[in-house]
């Protein structure tokens, strides 16, 4: 069979949610044309496969594409993200994106998409069903998978399971329609997290659950991301006082311990001090069910599930044929290495502003679209690190921290920030009255602690590294 030739300016390999936010301001910001090429037979990426009752960590509003409002504009009026901004359910996402691709971006005729295909490189890709071979004959490939985002579907487990143990991933939990004995939680990410909250929404006893987690983890207050003015005091509040505890901080010890007495930080258990960070959310309502469970098992990771006990790095606990285990050890991100974001003909998208990956997607593409010299691309673009132990969060504020006075700089990074949807924190500070005491207290106390805070986190910088 042939390969058929297609020509346009731009390949972006995958339509997950980085690839449909790059291809979104491409579309809006310039007359480019674009072939988008997945796997999956829907844009969406993970969504595709992600557990059924998975949702977004942060508020809807921050996700999704510029051009086009995820969110809608209200808040939670029960659960335990009550009282604060909607978190979109995977299928709401999914349909989100295929709204998007089928009602904005095939319309333009400026968009070819072709699910359903691997990538095999250097332009070629190939039908799943049909084995037809295409040959995109573009200017510039955006690698949209490079973060390569793990889920439980599709995660081999790092240890091995004895015949007879059962055993899940965290997709096939709500298919139960035996009770176990127990339920064992394997892993002490946000995955875990997710996995604990649904058991005890769904009446497990507490004391039924075991959780296994090999490190602890550094959370987010959620209540510190939430968009609109009625939150200004949680929102720009949290900056301020997260400036002030860089700055005054005296040791990296001392940085983490004030972090947590602002409300910048949290842990679910105050007896042990986290040795991870990932960037997870939680409510406060979550954390107080978390606490709830008390038997939570601390000694490194699993190695072996056998049938009566299971083997960790540290030792050994019991366990049973009528206990349930369930994999929650899939990380989020596997791919944590940084790579410029402009390289000739390849642009690959990665995090240019903490936890947000689709913000990134849309400012590198703005970049592109705006700017021609590589060499000011990437400095305006400068990769912020992915975190994964808890002094990553010193890198990855240091990195933030400089990428945000490198864009304030610019007129037309400020004015493409104001009028971005995806960042919402510049709206919310224009937003304060010049009257109201309140909210200019804190815009001053973040500005006066931003220089020396930004001065502090490269010296702790330097003594993590």
């Amino acid at each position: 069979m042939s390969e058929q030739q297609l020509q346009a300016d731009y390949l972006i390999v995958g339509s997950g949610a980085v690839g449909m936010a790059f291809a979104d301001t491409l579309l809006s910001e310039t007359d480019a044309s674009i072939i988008i090429v997945d796997q999956h037979q829907q844009p969406g990426g993970h969504w595709n496969i992600a557990y059924p009752f998975v949702t977004l960590h942060q508020p809807s509003a921050f996700y999704g594409v510029s051009s086009r409002e995820l969110s809608k504009g209200r808040k939670d009026e029960v659960g335990l993200n009550k009282g604060l901004g909607d978190l979109a359910s995977g299928a709401e996402v999914l349909a989100y994106f295929g709204d998007v691709m089928r009602h904005q971006f095939l319309p333009t005729g400026r968009v070819q998409y072709f699910p359903m295909c691997n990538y095999l490189g250097d332009g070629l890709f190939e039908h799943s069903l049909t084995g037809q071979r295409f040959r995109a004959n573009t200017r510039k490939t955006v690698d949209a998978t490079y973060l390569k985002t793990s889920v439980p579907a599709n995660h081999t487990p790092s240890f091995s399971i004895d015949p007879g143990v059962a055993f899940m991933p965290l997709n096939d939990l709500p298919k139960v329609k035996q009770p176990a004995d127990n339920y064992v939680v394997i892993g002490g990410g946000k995955t875990g997290i997710d996995a604990c909250l649904w058991l005890l929404e769904h009446q497990v006893a507490p004391e039924r659950i075991c959780w296994i987690v090999s490190r602890d983890a550094w959370l987010l207050d959620r209540r510190n991301t939430q968009p609109g003015e009625e939150f200004f005091h949680d929102t720009i509040g949290a900056v301020a006082a997260q400036f002030e505890a860089i700055a005054q901080a005296e040791s990296v010890d001392d940085l983490f311990d004030r972090l947590e007495q602002a409300g910048v930080l949290l842990r679910i258990d105050q007896n042990v001090k986290p040795k991870m960070f990932h960037g997870a959310t939680i409510s406060q309502l979550e954390l107080a069910q978390l606490r709830r469970i008390t038997n939570v098992v601390r000694m490194g990771r699993v190695t072996h599930l056998q049938a009566d006990r299971i083997v960790l790095e540290q030792g050994t606990i019991a366990t049973s044929s009528n206990n349930l285990h369930i994999d929650c050890s899939a990380s989020a991100i596997t791919n944590l290495a940084i790579k410029k974001v402009f390289q000739g003909n390849l642009i690959t998208p990665q995090t240019v502003r903490s936890y947000q990956p689709v913000f990134s997607a849309a400012f590198i593409a703005h970049v592109e679209a705006c700017y021609s010299d590589e060499t000011e691309k990437n400095r305006l673009c400068s990769v912020v690190p992915l975190p994964n132990h808890d002094t990553d969060w010193i890198r990855m504020m240091a990195a933030l921290m400089m990428n945000q006075f490198q864009w304030s700089q610019i007129e037309d990074l400020r004015n493409w920030l104001l009028a971005n949807r995806l960042d919402g924190m510049g709206k919310l500070v224009r937003s304060a009255s010049k009257d109201d005491a309140e909210k200019q207290a804190i815009l001053t106390r973040m500005r006066d602690n931003s220089a020396p805070a930004m001065m502090k986190i490269q010296r702790f910088l330097a003594e993590i590294n």
